[in-house]
């Protein structure tokens, strides 16, 4: 089992950025890629961004390319999520997901709340 704890939301003003942060511990060993995902309240859960072992694969949504950059910490067992020129349509709890093990498994954070308000 893998443990997902995000932090780094928050209150920010339209054009603002926030960075999300996201730590995985327990069984990590067959840690494999992460992301991200966004869900407002009374929406389906939507994918934000991913990022591969190696970091050599990275994908982002259309609606947060070229705002939003996924990265991966040294240690692997860490992804961040820099937000820039943040709009309303941001807003939302945003979740960390990992993949790992043979067969893959899920994992998700609790999430934070990310609010973009003046």
């Amino acid at each position: 089992q893998v443990h997902l704890v995000e932090s780094g939301g928050g209150l920010v003003q339209p054009g603002g950025s926030l960075r999300l942060s996201c730590v995985a511990s327990g069984r990590t060993l067959g840690l494999n890629s992460m992301a991200w995902f966004r869900q407002v309240l009374g929406k389906e859960r939507e994918f934000v961004a991913q990022i591969s072992w190696s970091s050599d694969s990275i994908y982002y949504a259309d609606s947060v390319k070229g705002r939003f950059t996924i990265s991966r910490g040294n240690a692997k067992n860490t992804v961040y999520l820099q937000m820039d020129s943040l709009n309303p349509e941001d807003t939302a709890v945003y979740y960390c997901n990992a993949l790992s093990g043979s067969p893959p498994q899920n994992s998700w954070g609790q999430g934070t709340q990310v609010t973009v308000s003046s």
